[in-house]
């Protein structure tokens, strides 16, 4: 076919098939991408640099069975707690992977195309997004070892043969980045022989070869049924180790950031409204190039913000989240980042890697352990075993300071902690178990023998309901949370893509600027992140004379525009010129 009488998707399709797959005709393989995707090549294309989210979207990150009841599937108990306590909080839920799996608490999946019936059924994934958007995980840099696809791969069988990553063990891959200590190469015998699979993350999770042009069409079914299904946003997993060529870190290739740019285009072309997340634990500045040129990852995980964060409030300084958060390049429209303190996995280290000096690597670490944290590792290219994320939850690692360790402020630090994420530019993403002020659940890491596990207690919905009821800190966390989260939905200059400026007002007193879209609104955001109490003049902010000034969190005015301002421990106020809620 001429390529003048291509359509312009057509067009770009097969410009970005073609370095991927140079041995097939990269227009005959774009239409047979489209069909798969069941996508018109005459779909019209999206406006660019649309923002597909504003001030009122906050997310939820949950398993489906964080919440459990005798009486129902587990999807079912989480969408009757988000309906009773959440629809007036977040907007968007994240579900963990919900599909038949054989290890990672669901990030080994064993079936993509069916829901784990221990949690329930797809009509319960459809239901729940007629009410909150849902974030769907695309696990596309392996799958289990017991999926159909392997076993067929074992047995040179279709659909499987030739899927997965294979190389040898003589191959020099000294220079692969892995985020694990345990050994890359998998023994596998075939019709053909001993063959050698790739494992990134373990062995029971094998590396997919999307060299094999199969493997990406049997991904393009597997999105077409999750949009289908009522899924709106794709979490891409580890999508960073994708590709695989020996002889190169096996990271952030460029291949990789053109398959994204495919999926990208696919899409947001089936579904306009779709958002695309990529989640590339890796240093600060790789991560950035996940945005492309507003052509890749909608929104990027702010990976940097957790150990970052936790630093501050836990040394009492905000040297570095300050420093940081002044290199950080404002997000192009159409473009957003995701912020988040606490999730399913442990607060990674790599992202720390050139913020925080090793001797602060160790403090954090240690203090961290201290209050019940463990501490897993990686492999380095020459050999070498460094830490690689911290596993505690949120509420213990709040505890206290690393210079006197446990304390009185444990709520009000992890109050200061959840109001600088609300705050800060882009869209906010909570863990469930941040809601409940969830503690280290000891038992789970004995019984499952992962680190993991210690943040991932699954609570009987009942127990739940009397916690949230009771005097106890799960309810003064859970009430406070959604005040607050209610609070932060209402405020224009809170929009993921507002304006935001850094302030400085010294190492205690972490602040900044936030103004909206339209610049109506301004919002001095100031936290204390120590343990003692810290005073400021309001004549450093340069607040506008003619404006009404007042505390959003207090209800405190502002009339006195050089006044002095004490703030308790881990207190902080957010000052607007123009009061929303």
């Amino acid at each position: 076919m001429e390529r003048s009488t291509l359509t312009p998707l057509e067009q770009r399709l097969a410009g970005h098939l073609q370095p991927l797959y140079p041995d097939l005709d990269a227009v005959e393989f774009a239409q047979e991408c489209l069909a798969h995707f069941g996508l018109s090549k005459d779909a019209p294309t999206p406006a660019p640099h649309r923002n597909l989210w504003d001030q009122s979207d906050v997310m939820l990150i949950s398993y489906g069975d964080s919440l459990r009841s005798e009486r129902e599937a587990p999807l079912r108990s989480l969408y009757g707690f988000l309906d009773a306590h959440l629809r007036d909080c977040i907007s968007t839920v994240h579900i963990l992977p919900f599909f038949p799996y054989s290890s990672d608490d669901g990030f080994s999946v064993m079936d993509y195309t069916t829901v784990n019936p221990s949690l329930g059924q797809w009509d319960d994934i459809t239901n729940i997004s007629r009410h909150f958007k849902i974030m769907g995980d695309l696990v596309i840099n392996h799958c289990s070892s017991r999926s159909l696809w392997f076993e067929n791969y074992k047995a040179g069988l279709e659909p499987g043969a030739g899927y997965f990553a294979e190389a040898s063990p003589d191959m020099d891959l000294s220079a692969v980045v892995r985020p694990r200590t345990s050994p890359l190469l998998r023994e596998v015998q075939t019709p053909d022989g001993e063959r050698h699979v790739w494992c990134t993350f373990s062995h029971d999770q094998v590396d997919l070869d999307f060299r094999n042009p199969k493997v990406l069409l049997e991904f393009l079914r597997i999105i077409r049924l999750y949009l289908d299904k009522g899924i709106r946003w794709f979490r891409l997993d580890a999508v960073a180790f994708l590709w695989k060529i020996p002889g190169t870190p096996c990271i952030n290739l460029p291949e990789t950031h053109e398959v994204i740019r495919l999926l990208r285009l696919l899409i947001e072309h089936h579904s306009p409204d779709a958002v695309i997340i990529t989640e590339t634990n890796i240093p600060n500045r790789e991560n950035l190039t996940y945005f492309g040129n507003a052509n890749e990852a909608h929104l990027i995980y702010n990976f940097s913000l957790p150990p970052l964060l936790i630093n501050t409030l836990v040394t009492g300084s905000c040297l570095h989240l300050k420093n940081w958060l002044m290199t950080m390049p404002p997000a192009q429209y159409g473009t957003a980042y995701l912020n988040f303190i606490a999730s399913h996995d442990g607060i990674g280290l790599r992202p720390a890697e050139g913020l925080l000096s090793d001797w602060e690597l160790d403090t954090l670490l240690s203090t961290m352990q201290r209050f019940g944290g463990r501490i897993s590792s990686r492999t380095t290219a020459d050999g070498e075993s460094k830490p690689y994320e911290i596993n505690i939850s949120l509420w213990d690692s709040m505890r206290g300071t690393a210079s006197h360790g446990p304390d009185q402020w444990q709520f009000a630090r992890f109050m200061c902690g959840a109001a600088i994420m609300a705050a800060l530019e882009g869209v906010p993403a909570y863990y469930i178990h941040s809601l409940f002020a969830t503690e280290n659940d000891e038992a789970r890491v004995e019984h499952t023998g992962s680190f993991r596990s210690i943040n991932r207690h699954i609570w009987q919905a009942d127990d739940l309901e009397a916690a949230l009821a009771g005097d106890t800190h799960h309810r003064q966390v859970f009430e406070a949370m959604r005040k607050l989260l209610n609070l932060r939905r209402e405020q224009p200059a809170f929009h993921p893509n507002a304006t935001m400026y850094t302030l400085h007002t010294g190492e205690q007193l972490f602040s900044f600027w936030r103004q909206s879209i339209d610049r109506r609104q301004s919002i001095f955001a100031i936290f204390n992140i120590s343990d003692q109490p810290q005073t400021f003049n309001l004549s450093e902010l340069n607040l506008i004379l003619t404006d009404e000034w007042i505390d959003l969190v207090s209800g405190q005015a502002f009339e006195n525009r050089v006044a002095q301002v004490t703030l308790m421990p881990y207190q902080y106020v957010w000052l607007s010129n123009r009061r929303v809620a």
